[in-house]
């Protein structure tokens, strides 16, 4: 596989609004790069070939700006973890798919605690759920919302995060899902 190649055909931008939560860039561009190229639609028959392109933009907020892009956008006065929007115009051959996560650094600190890990690894997962969205996972259902959460905490453990999302599951459990 060519990864400076693939690397030009995602384009990430981090944007910091909570300044209360660390975490290592390299690893959430990471962390997005390989899922956009593990489920991007019409994959090519050999991997160097990828004209699949991608513009994601994350934006890490306190529960207050959340709260007020919540209500904005989707008419809802709660709080959540993150939202995931597809903004992409699919109008137009080979316009790049185009992702806009806003993700609730407050609540991932938070959640963070009371689980026992680390709040990047929270952040992790609230990024691969948003990102598992825009790639047509669905979590409305339970069967469905299973399949979605192992797929997360597959992707997290892969590179180094640990089961966030399951933490009650030991690793070996987990291996045959």
């Amino acid at each position: 596989m060519a990864p400076a190649k693939l690397d030009r055909n995602i384009k990430i931008r981090i944007t910091k609004h909570f300044r209360d939560i660390d975490f290592s860039l390299s690893k959430l561009r990471k962390l997005i790069r390989t899922i956009c190229r593990r489920f991007e639609k019409n994959k090519p028959a050999h991997p160097d070939k990828s004209s699949n392109k991608y513009e994601i933009s994350v934006v890490v907020v306190d529960n207050a700006e959340f709260k007020k892009i919540n209500h904005q956008f989707l008419r809802r006065k709660s709080l959540s973890d993150c939202l995931s929007f597809d903004l992409s115009d699919d109008n137009e051959s080979g316009s790049p798919k185009n992702f806009e996560l806003i993700i609730n650094g407050q609540m991932a600190v938070r959640q963070a605690n009371l689980r026992g890990h680390s709040a990047e690894a929270e952040l992790a997962l609230y990024i691969t759920h948003g990102l598992l969205h825009n790639f047509n996972f669905d979590d409305l259902e339970p069967v469905k919302a299973e399949i979605m959460h192992a797929k997360e905490d597959e992707i997290l453990q892969e590179l180094g995060y640990g089961f966030v999302y399951n933490t009650s599951i030991e690793p070996e459990n987990n291996r045959n899902r």
